[in-house]
């Protein structure tokens, strides 16, 4: 991969850009292309207005991009991937952001597909992939529970074998979406008696089972996001345990490996920025702090962008790399810095009510949005736990 690095001049200033061939120029421009034709002109307004996707959008978007072979380019082949260079994948990413698409269901695109591809039986990828790559399954993720957030081996749902069933109770947490969800990728224990990273499996349960529930949880921001899910003698079959028994830790750290290769959203990081330097131009325009503070952020969203590349390429055909964390940590904290930079430039407008015209509007909703990019550092790994992670996998502490 030969990437280099150019200076263009712009309007009020330089901006350091990645200089692409032309094989990689023109997959860009194939990229943008479909993403701003073939993806609902509706659906990207609602992204670029920073209005809330409903579950039939999100469905609709992927299963748009999935037409075109875009929805899952990194699975392999045989279930929908398209064996792109790391360099394309980034491309990829990078135009679907910044045309105002919304990104592939991490649930189904990013963590549950590629861990049924790498470790579930053929069974199971037979039934699961394709209908996980279209959306015609909506997964969500129970992993987190009241007393197992970061130190996730911690949990306590139980999973016990009756007969042909594995017969869970228990409770997650913060499960995302988890109103939409049609089936549940869950870490279970399932031996009580060895170390506890040991004692785990996966399992896919139906969310229609019975002694399931799902409880809504409101927000700071007043949104329902994120869910309780309750298991009361829930009956799964054996053959649903992804890989074998007390294995899910492996599972696990695969699937938060690739979780947090992609939770770094430069794209769609930058396009905020460039829409909040074309709103408040005026106002930016006579405070050189806000001058400062925008330059300063374009630099380290360039650093970030950089080093999402250099994951991406040692990622390649093995387990994502350790610095996989830093872009975790640095992605979580430039949303949240580019939020609070909104919010800044907006003042008094952020909480105003009533009708406006749609600058208001954007400012307006800037404040339920800097509220609940809070959660940002927390999930996915704590940043705390990220640091961690880089101490003992990149700095040798």
């Amino acid at each position: 991969m030969t990437v280099r690095i150019s200076t263009d001049a712009v309007a009020g200033g330089n901006r350091m850009q990645l200089a692409l061939s032309e094989e990689d120029q023109q997959f860009r421009e194939e990229m943008r292309s479909y993403f701003t034709t073939k993806v609902s002109e509706e659906i990207r307004t609602t992204v670029a207005e920073g209005r809330e996707l409903t579950r039939e959008q999100i469905v609709q978007s992927m299963q748009e991009l999935n037409a075109g072979g875009l929805a899952v380019p990194h699975w392999p082949e045989e279930w929908g991937g398209r064996g792109w260079s790391e360099l394309k994948r980034h491309i990829w990413h990078e135009e679907m952001q910044a045309a105002c698409v919304p990104v592939p269901l991490a649930f189904n695109a990013s963590m549950i597909g590629p861990v049924i591809a790498q470790f579930g039986t053929d069974e199971q990828k037979q039934e699961f992939l394709p209908k996980t790559a279209n959306l015609d399954i909506w997964w969500s993720q129970g992993f987190s529970e009241p007393d197992a957030g970061s130190d996730l081996a911690s949990l306590r749902t139980t999973a016990v074998l009756d007969g042909d069933d594995w017969v869970v109770n228990g409770q997650k947490t913060w499960t995302t979406l988890g109103q939409y969800g049609d089936w549940i990728f869950t870490l279970v224990r399932t031996d009580p008696e060895v170390k506890k990273q040991a004692g785990i499996s996966m399992l896919l349960i139906d969310m229609k089972s019975e002694g399931l529930e799902v409880r809504p949880i409101e927000l700071i921001d007043g949104g329902h996001e994120v869910n309780e899910v309750w298991f009361t003698d829930v009956r799964v079959p054996a053959k649903n345990m992804v890989g074998e028994v007390n294995s899910g830790w492996t599972q696990a750290k695969f699937l938060l490996g690739n979780e947090r290769v992609g939770v770094a959203p430069v794209g769609a990081t930058k396009r905020v920025l460039a829409r909040a330097k074309e709103v408040a131009a005026a106002t930016i325009a006579e405070d050189p702090l806000f001058r400062a503070r925008i330059v300063e952020l374009e630099n380290e969203l360039l650093a970030l962008e950089l080093t999402a590349l250099r994951v991406a390429a040692h990622s390649a055909g093995g387990e994502p790399h350790p610095a996989s964390s830093v872009l975790k940590l640095k992605g979580t904290e430039l949303q949240q810095a580019v939020s609070e930079l909104v919010v800044d430039l907006g003042g008094p407008a952020t909480l105003a009510s009533g009708e406006g015209d749609a600058t208001l509007a954007w400012y307006r909703r800037s404040t339920p949005t800097y509220l609940n990019l809070r959660k940002a550092s927390i999930y996915g790994g704590s940043n705390e736990i990220q640091r961690q992670i880089i101490s003992r996998g990149i700095l040798g502490l």
